[in-house]
């Protein structure tokens, strides 16, 4: 029997390098072990009759041929050892080496590769790197590869750039949004941002994790059940479509949804519902299909409701007009740090539109279609967290006036001792109030009387109405 150190020869180790302590095979798992098994099971397999298998009974027969291998070679290793050798050489020959476990790992929310060595990804919204990467460039390309092919996209020198959606598979069972930027684009060496889609949380998965409390989720249930417009604001990485698709759950099952977006993550539990999904262009520049386009095709397709992934151009335009001609309801997201800049970006971006509209006439619309805003960002702990939901008051062409509705104090007293913030409730205003009635929803308890009509349409400035709740 033969030892690890045995088996590796001293010109692959180049003289120099250090075997693993104890021939362990853990992080550290020594390349040139790896690759040299992977060329053993290359001339042991019979390839044609490995491409009639299907995905996992291929590699069902590598795992046996491979513990064949090792067992025929004689290298001395722990059963972990072993386990671990047989799970890496096999994700390097048919799967995605290194990525691999990161992509099974229910914790793992997004996945950064910063050249071949280097590799983040972020659990419960904080960055880590992780001590293993790929060996080489040329692994990561071929990684890289395996990705975008199931989508029958490319990148290479001439196009070195993607953007793709993959769809959940072997791989990757929750599907993925996967950017790749390659040189001499990326100075540091192949760029892979791969963004792992989440499991669609309800609104009480989220209260069970602080992002909201139940009074609050009540309200928003009720407004989307109300036919309120709502627009879910928020920084990168702060939850905005985990929240949207929280929403939409409220949607009233007899209703038609159209849902638009870049990269199909939402995945509403409604029988009626149209998903679509903008296209890129081909390698000729020609076929693109935006969400402009798919916002102006949906008004076509007789929907009660739509719902944007997110308006970040001319779009904004089109989902406004939408919400003031009888879709009223209708949810979207968009990128900003509070309510009032969430406002002025619609209005800015409908701006970005080919039609030339003064800005008083996008204010208008803006201050007509949209009733909600909710607030979300991401805390210095990594929650997300709703930190403010308010009510659009303003009118016409007025500038913009939110009444808060709920919004988290971070420093105010918690319920336990020692435990700071709480998510403070105000006064609904009598127009909300009212247009929850009229659609025969009630005003959940402990948001006190509404606000008197002298206020209801400036920015409120009185206390809360009840105790802090819901403490974090």
């Amino acid at each position: 029997m033969r030892s690890y150190r045995d088996f590796v020869a001293p010109a692959e180790l180049g003289g120099t390098r250090e075997p693993a302590a104890g021939a362990g095979l853990g992080a550290d798992a020594d390349q040139m072990l790896i690759e040299r098994f992977k060329r053993l099971l290359l001339e042991e397999v019979d390839l044609r009759e490995l491409g009639r298998l299907e995905i996992s009974q291929r590699r069902v027969r590598l795992e046996r041929v491979l513990a064949h291998l090792v067992s025929r070679e004689g290298v001395i290793l722990s059963t972990r050892e072993r386990a671990s050798l047989v799970r890496r050489v096999v994700d390097e020959s048919v799967g995605l080496g290194v990525l691999e476990p990161l992509l099974a790992d229910p914790s793992v929310g997004e996945i950064m590769i910063n050249g071949h060595d280097t590799i983040y990804v972020e659990r419960f919204g904080r960055l880590q790197r992780v001590p293993s990467g790929f060996t080489n460039n040329e692994q990561l390309l071929q990684a890289i590869d395996r990705i975008v092919s199931t989508v029958n996209r490319r990148v290479d020198e001439s196009s070195p750039m993607v953007d793709a959606r993959i769809p959940a598979d072997h791989r990757m069972p929750r599907g993925a949004r996967v950017n790749v930027v390659l040189p001499p684009l990326a100075l540091a060496g192949p760029t892979v941002t791969i963004r792992l889609f989440p499991k669609a949380y309800g609104l009480s998965e989220l209260m069970a994790r602080g992002s909201l409390d139940q009074v609050t989720a009540d309200l928003l249930a009720a407004c989307v059940r109300a036919r309120l417009s709502l627009v879910v604001s928020g920084g990168t990485a702060s939850g905005k479509t985990t929240m949207l698709n929280a929403l939409s759950a409220f949607i009233p099952g007899h209703e038609r949804i159209v849902t638009i977006e870049d990269a199909a993550e939402l995945a509403l539990q409604q029988d009626h519902v149209i998903q679509l999904e903008t296209r890129p262009a081909n390698v000729e520049g020609q076929g693109a299909v935006t969400i402009r386009d798919l916002v102006r095709n949906s008004l076509r397709m007789r929907p009660d409701r739509i719902v944007v992934g997110e308006c970040r151009g001319g779009e904004a335009l089109d989902m406004l007009q939408a919400m003031n001609t009888g879709h009223d309801g209708s949810l979207t997201t968009v990128h900003a740090n509070s309510s009032e800049d969430a406002l002025s970006r619609l209005e800015t971006l409908a701006s970005m539109s080919e039609v030339r509209i003064p800005f008083e006439a996008l204010r208008d619309q803006v201050n007509t279609a949209v009733d909600i805003v909710v607030q979300l960002n991401r805390q210095a702990d990594g929650t997300r967290r709703v930190t403010e939901v308010g009510y659009l008051t303003s009118r016409r062409q007025e500038p913009f006036s939110v009444v808060p509705l709920m919004r988290w104090e971070p420093d105010a007293p918690g319920a336990a001792p020692g435990q700071r913030g709480a998510f403070v409730r105000y006064p609904l205003p009598p127009a909300l109030a009212q247009r929850l009635a009229e659609r025969g929803e009630r005003v959940p308890d402990g948001f006190g009387e509404p606000a008197s009509p002298r206020r209801a349409g400036r920015r409120s400035t009185f206390g809360p109405s009840t105790q802090p709740i819901e403490l974090r």
